[in-house]
């Protein structure tokens, strides 16, 4: 495993992390499941975990809390996030911070999130959503300094919404944030025009988000694919998206080296950004544990193809499905 500096906070956490939305809504047999592959990725390097309390209402938080207390002499980087008091998903302009990030808020919800983890500590806390019409008041400043002075968090960020990777950077000016979450991948290269290089003169860390595009970019998805009855995935790949990814995936099926899958590719191209600090693939299989942990060796991909893949960029506006 490959391991790289986190920004400004200098933790030594591993190019592939481990995002854990996937594991929130499980069934009792499922969780054990989940604490094999949490297991399996501990074992394999992997020490960098990022839950969140909307991700069964504490349910994945509870689990990470679990992993911590199998290895209590490995040092696992932790990271949840805050939602929004009015729990809606993206942000948006004409949601207030009183409706969204009230101080009382704030505090409430890394409490929750210390009690799921049973720890006095939360190394990374974020803002779940985030909009840059809040960027300039006070009181959700106070709040992030009172939290790291009080010791409750080492470190704070925010996450930001779905293709708007630049509404963030009024916030990460003010110097209060010390991490960003973002979808960065084969197709959302966006990050790279101003968050990158923001973060990069700033010494502020970047978790890289959503590496397959919701599963565009792991080879599985055609037009003709169909996801279960409640699963998030239906609502989001609507008719509209589902063809454009996949014939956007298409595209990159000749591109893929033998020896390699596409998903191989797809977190490869991520570790050729050293701005990246870490990649959170979700794993809710032992199999993907293995694949996604190999590949932090350092190797990337060769300059023809990485240069090759640059030009599948595709640049997206937010709508009502892609939340």
């Amino acid at each position: 495993m490959i391991f790289r500096k986190f920004g400004r906070t200098q933790w030594d956490v591993s190019e592939i992390g481990y995002g854990m939305w996937g594991m929130g809504g499980w069934t009792e047999s499922d969780d054990l499941l989940s604490a094999k592959s949490l297991d399996l990725a501990v074992e394999n390097g992997v020490n960098f975990f990022d839950t969140a309390w909307a991700y069964g209402h504490g349910h994945s938080e509870k689990l990470l809390g679990d992993l911590l207390r199998r290895f209590p002499n490995k040092k696992l980087y932790t990271a949840s996030k805050i939602p929004a008091k009015n729990f809606k998903w993206p942000a948006k302009p004409e949601y207030s911070l009183e409706e969204s990030y009230p101080t009382s808020h704030i505090v409430e919800y890394t409490e929750k999130t210390l009690k799921n983890l049973q720890t006095e500590q939360l190394d990374l806390m974020q803002f779940h959503t985030w909009d840059d019409s809040w960027s300039e008041r006070e009181e959700w400043q106070r709040a992030v300094e009172d939290l790291k002075k009080s010791g409750k968090v080492a470190a704070m960020g925010i996450s930001v919404n779905r293709w708007e990777p630049e509404n963030g950077i009024k916030a990460l000016k003010t110097g209060a944030f010390d991490a960003v979450q973002v979808i960065y991948n084969i197709f959302d290269q966006a990050p790279e025009d101003v968050l990158f290089p923001l973060c990069k003169e700033m010494d502020i860390a970047v978790i890289a988000r959503v590496p397959f595009d919701e599963g565009t970019l792991t080879g599985n998805i055609t037009k003709e694919t169909k996801f279960p009855e409640g699963d998030w995935r239906g609502t989001y790949f609507v008719p509209e998206n589902l063809i454009a990814s996949a014939e956007r995936a298409d595209l990159l099926r000749p591109l893929v080296p033998d020896g390699m899958t596409m998903a191989e590719m797809a977190l490869r191209f991520i570790t050729m950004n050293k701005t990246v600090s870490t990649i959170i693939p979700g794993m809710r299989k032992e199999r993907n544990v293995l694949m996604n942990t190999a590949l932090s060796d350092g190797k990337g991909l060769p300059n023809n193809l990485y240069q090759e893949l640059k030009g599948h960029r595709w640049d997206r506006k937010p709508t009502s499905w892609s939340q």
